[in-house]
């Protein structure tokens, strides 16, 4: 019994169109004709387009579907790395689902990073914002660092404070909020236990960071870090990026 292409195609459950373009990438064999010139598709030729179904609903390249009939004994690697890829794709929807499920409780926000929601709640607009772009920056155990001082509010007082100084703050005020910060500022102290170590270059984090300081601070609470960071001169580069709140370091 021979079947015409559409017949080839229904049984097969595929279309017209793929079984063609598998002829001409020459992944299917040439059927023989009829004297009238229609094609005629044998049992061998329904076998080969279920393989090629299998396979490449499987995840199998098209490409790599004729080098696996090819060499039966190499088609292990090819299903250990499909296997490998679909395990990470797995893990990367069971962490949306999880991140779904935060967002989905009362008080969540999508504007912190994954993770966050919990402890983020005395930030304001500017420091959720910049959470963000360190999210970004700088590596998650950096981040991991962030969130545990985040989470135990070592310096409410002194993060609201600095949150609070209005633009046109004197020279004093300006002076004695520095004072109070610097030692916030020294990495890797007791005071301060955040080492924020970028992903990719470091100079291209600190850059970053600090254009975000530039556009989503104030002059004044700006100049308050600048002070605080020259009182501490020597311990962290003057391009040095901020954690939001009062531990900033630049």
């Amino acid at each position: 019994m021979a079947w015409s292409t559409r017949e080839i195609a229904e049984l097969s459950g595929t279309t017209v169109k793929t079984v063609r373009y598998y002829h001409e990438i020459g992944l299917l064999d040439e059927p023989g004709r009829k004297s009238n010139g229609y094609k005629q598709y044998e049992i061998h030729h329904l076998l080969q387009l279920l393989r090629i179904k299998r396979l490449t609903e499987l995840g199998v390249p098209l490409a790599r579907v004729a080098d696996m009939e090819a060499d039966p004994d190499g088609q292990a690697p090819v299903f250990q790395v499909i296997d490998a890829e679909l395990a990470a794709t797995v893990e990367r929807l069971q962490n949306i689902r999880r991140e779904l499920a935060v967002l989905s409780s009362p008080g969540a926000r999508p504007d912190v990073p994954p993770g966050f929601t919990g402890v983020t709640g005395n930030l304001r607009d500017n420091d959720r914002k910049l959470l963000m772009i360190y999210a970004q920056l700088f590596s998650d155990e950096s981040m991991e660092a962030v969130h545990r001082i985040l989470g135990d509010h070592p310096n409410d007082g002194l993060d609201e404070e600095f949150r609070d100084l209005p633009e046109d703050a004197d020279e004093a005020t300006r002076q004695a909020l520095a004072e109070r910060l610097a030692p916030l500022m020294t990495p890797a102290s007791a005071a301060n236990p955040v080492s924020l170590d970028p992903r990719g270059p470091a100079d291209a984090a600190r850059a970053a960071a600090g254009h975000a300081l530039e556009a989503l601070y104030h002059r004044a609470q700006l100049d308050v870090l600048r002070r605080a960071h020259r009182i501490s001169a020597g311990t962290v580069p003057s391009s040095g990026a901020e954690r939001p709140g009062t531990r900033h370091t630049g």
